[in-house]
């Protein structure tokens, strides 16, 4: 059975709608060491510590208290945010023509993502079709991390709208998790064709 349609979509970015992964960078930094680079990703410049910069941490003081914990990885850790636009392969293509085709039929459009706020002007000057969005709320702005559901009532207040009109996209389990016990109707994305099926079922599409 479809479920109930929902009226406006929020996109997740980085792994949505924008290629976002270290890996692009630090498999030029590890050649031919897989498991290096991995255990690297795992150990020193984590999903733990870049969060804390995502949460409004500055960049120079997450990166200098890395260097002083793993002197040893100095050059490496630096070239995290030093050549962090060389984490962005690009978009995702097919997620953002799902994206103007819910632009095309004035679906209200809004970002929630955990991002650093020092690093997102480039990806603002880089992806015109983030200027479509009618609200965009950064993690590193407002200091708070999906999935925790603060981040999630915060984006509501500020733009007016409730959960049970809204559908949710993410790459991550934890954060459609949060959304979905807050009301949204929240979708795992995996690939594009995927989720224009499910924005089908929701009459979005």
């Amino acid at each position: 059975m479809p479920r109930a349609a929902r009226s406006i979509a929020v996109f997740d970015l980085g792994g949505v709608l924008i290629d976002w992964n270290p890996r692009h960078l630090y498999r030029k930094l590890f050649p031919g060491d897989e498991a290096g680079m991995e255990h690297f990703l795992e150990h020193v410049c984590n999903q733990a510590w870049n969060e804390r910069q995502d949460a409004g941490r500055r960049i120079a003081e997450g990166v200098a208290l890395l260097k002083a914990e793993h002197p040893n990885k100095a050059n490496l850790i630096d070239a995290f945010y030093g050549r962090w636009h060389e984490m962005v392969a690009g978009a995702i293509d097919g997620t953002v023509a799902v994206f103007e085709e819910l632009h095309r039929r004035d679906v209200p459009l809004y970002a929630l993502s955990n991002w650093s706020a020092e690093t997102f002007p480039y990806a603002r000057t880089r992806f015109d079709f983030l200027r479509r969005f009618r609200g965009i709320v950064l993690s590193g702005e407002v200091g708070l991390v999906k999935p925790d559901p603060r981040i999630f009532r915060l984006l509501l207040e500020r733009h007016g709208f409730a959960a049970a009109d809204s559908v949710y996209i993410d790459d991550v389990e934890r954060n459609v998790a949060a959304a979905r016990a807050l009301g949204f109707d929240a979708i795992r994305f995996t690939e594009p064709s995927a989720l224009r099926r499910q924005l089908e079922e929701l009459s979005l599409l």
